[in-house]
């Protein structure tokens, strides 16, 4: 019947209707405003909720390095000015359209009909990412077991090790003085007959810390059985020679690496579990999930400015003297225009999604001020938690910091790992940092799951409230699944792909879409009077700000941003490994997948309308019939013409010919 149609998704400006009686399920309860889609329980569960998915890896593992890298403190005034420029009117702009009409990120598009291509771009997006991003909660959590030990396996060479591994740089030759003459010796001739080196002539041995080689040193077939996980009770009691088991490339996929394997189903079991009732259950979880890394934060902070070094790595991190004439680089701007851009998580589907849970009168102005700021004050924060212990990193090897600092994965997994190793009682810290890349990275992962489930109850809402669980359970299993390539031997390379790909200018396209489709096509001051249907009227001064960035510096900046991207782009690497011609096209493949469907279903939208070419797009640039609040008492005159098929009336007796004439 009606029932699994997908009601306006792609027709232009017909009067269809989502609504359906007022059933509840789990995800709604006898307190919400909206008894069909349900509402958070309190503005709590929604702003940590915010926050979790805001706050991610990148605030810990990005955002310092980018730092130092662009004029320590310097950078933190372009950071400032993209937060405000770019940032927070994107943030704002989302969150106001997931409120106003309550719907997700593809239904959010009946008001612009010709840009529902849009909204599918951000879930296939979010789809591909939620895959490889569990990857990386699925090595923390190996992690994590791997710190219930008295000796971390990665503070030393142990069996595992090759000749390369060794926790000090080792001297491979310099000049001598032998008889009076000068000569180039290998270090055990020099040793060997008590010569010394001549000063700037000695070479180092191209060495790894254990921490690098059990990250990603090339696997070998030892297994070391002395190493075990007591809280696995044996599941994970055999560690192979290193984390990754990594294979020299993509083209050698090897096998599954069973534990890595086990971790991924962990995560995706502790998400599930978090999302069986949708956010009533989800927004409560966010309250430890959300919280406690703070606590963890400020834990390392302190202990790591309490160590020698740490002062250096601080100085580092912000600059003993910031570097001002870095501000005049172009790269240091197109730094902290991204890092703002993907830390606040715009134009994923997440914060509509989220927002279209909110009451219709919640003051989103607000909400979206409180999670950008606490964002960029996490980044900063973590900078100085990461950088003190690095710091004391460089002082025990006797480095400058410069040469124990990375980013992503290698500072996760490699630098700060290494650090943590060399600090008393060791095993406890290791298990704080990487718990809290668990929860944060759940956080990340609850709100992209929800984006997901909130699309489908959209299209599907009759399924979504009988089959709430099994489809949450459902997508948990197929995300499994289809994660276990990155769970291989080459499953590095795929996650990095991936990352290469899906999560760059794809999510700048869709972006600079749909600024530009809300403010020029559907109008801007329209936008904004339906934001003061939910905030009440504000003075033109107020939205002056705003019209500026929206109507102008913003898609600039998208822009600029886009095409920077573009013309920079380089084909995927993994440190030195080049990948194979065909893991380049299947990257191709997965971003043309994610964007084709802006074209195609725009094009399947004007085919269906009526009239002559230009007729048909006008009528698909103008908003859905039943665009508008989606609960009848927030319409007002604006949008009294939105008329409820399914509304009963007040004393109405529900026939099977009443019930029968809704489905059809």
């Amino acid at each position: 019947m009606g029932m699994l149609s997908l009601p306006g998704f792609l027709s232009c400006g017909k009067k269809k209707d989502f609504s359906l009686t007022n059933e509840k399920d789990a995800h709604s309860s006898d307190s919400d405003e909206n008894l069909e889609r349900g509402n958070w329980s309190n503005k709590g569960d929604y702003l940590l909720s915010m926050v979790g998915y805001a706050v991610g890896l990148g605030n810990v593992w990005r955002f310092p390095y980018l730092t130092y890298q662009n004029g320590g403190g310097a950078f933190l005034i372009p950071y400032t000015l993209m937060l405000a420029l770019a940032g927070l009117p994107l943030f704002f702009m989302e969150c106001s359209l997931g409120q106003f009409a309550s719907q997700g990120p593809v239904s959010i598009w009946r008001i612009l009909p010709l840009f529902q291509g849009v909204g599918i771009t951000m879930v296939i997006i979010s789809t591909f990412v939620t895959i490889y991003y569990n990857v990386i909660i699925a090595y923390a959590l190996y992690y994590l077991f791997a710190s219930f030990q008295q000796v971390l396996p990665w503070s030393d060479c142990f069996s595992w090790a090759d000749e390369f591994c060794s926790k000090t740089r080792i001297v491979s030759d310099c000049n001598t003085t032998l008889h009076g003459e000068i000569i180039h010796a290998n270090y055990s001739f020099v040793t060997g007959n008590n010569l010394t080196c001549i000063n700037g002539t000695i070479s180092y041995k191209p060495v790894q810390f254990p921490s690098e080689q059990y990250w990603k040193e090339v696997a070998e077939e030892e297994v070391c059985a002395c190493c075990c996980h007591p809280l696995l009770t044996g599941a994970l009691c055999a560690f192979s020679k290193v984390t990754l088991q990594r294979s020299s490339g993509l083209d050698e996929t090897g096998r599954i690496v069973w534990y890595l394997a086990l971790c991924l189903l962990l995560s995706w079991i502790i998400i599930a579990a978090a999302l069986f009732k949708g956010i009533k259950s989800s927004g409560k979880v966010v309250y430890f999930t959300a919280i406690f890394p703070y606590f963890i934060l400020f834990i390392l902070l302190v202990r790591g400015a309490t160590l020698e070094g740490a002062l250096d790595g601080i100085e580092y991190y912000i600059g003993r003297q910031s570097n001002i004439t870095k501000l005049m680089e172009a790269e240091v701007w197109k730094d902290a225009a991204t890092q703002i851009f993907y830390s606040l998580s715009v134009a994923w589907g997440g914060l509509v999604a989220l927002s279209s849970y909110n009451k219709f009168h919640n003051n989103c102005y607000s909400d979206a001020i409180l999670v950008c700021v606490t964002n960029c004050v996490t980044s900063v924060f973590a900078g100085f938690a990461i950088f003190s212990i690095l710091g004391h990193m460089a002082f025990l090897s006797e480095r400058p910091v410069s040469e124990v600092v990375d980013s992503g994965f290698e500072l996760a997994f490699v630098a700060y790992p290494e650090a943590l190793s060399k600090l008393p009682v060791s095993p406890l810290w290791s298990f704080l940092f990487f718990f809290m890349l668990v929860l944060l990275g759940l956080d990340s992962q609850f709100a992209t799951i929800e984006t997901l489930t909130t699309t489908i109850q959209d299209i599907y809402p009759r399924v979504m409230k009988k089959l709430r669980i099994p489809i949450t359970l459902g997508l948990c299993t197929v995300f499994f699944f289809l994660g276990l390539i990155c769970v291989t031997q080459a499953g590095i390379y795929w996650v990095n792909l991936i990352d290469h790909f899906c999560a760059g200018w794809g999510i700048l396209i869709a972006a600079v879409l749909e600024i530009v489709g809300i403010v020029y096509i559907y109008g801007g001051n329209r936008f904004i009077e339906d934001i003061e249907m939910m905030i009440g009227k504000k003075s033109r001064l107020f939205w002056l700000w705003w019209r500026m960035c929206w109507f102008f510096i913003t898609p600039v900046l998208l822009m600029a941003i886009l095409v920077w991207s573009l013309i920079t782009f380089a084909n995927p690497t993994y440190g030195s490994i080049l990948y194979p011609t065909w893991g380049t096209a299947v990257g191709w493949c997965m971003i043309i997948f994610c964007v084709i469907w802006i074209p195609i279903v725009a094009i399947v939208k004007i085919v269906k309308a009526k009239g002559n070419i230009v007729q048909r797009i006008v009528s698909c640039c103008r908003p859905a019939a039943n665009w508008g609040p989606y609960l009848e008492s927030h319409r007002g005159e604006r949008y009294s013409h939105i008329v409820d098929p399914q509304k009963k009336k007040e004393h109405e007796i529900p026939t099977v010919a009443a019930i029968t004439y809704k489905q059809h």
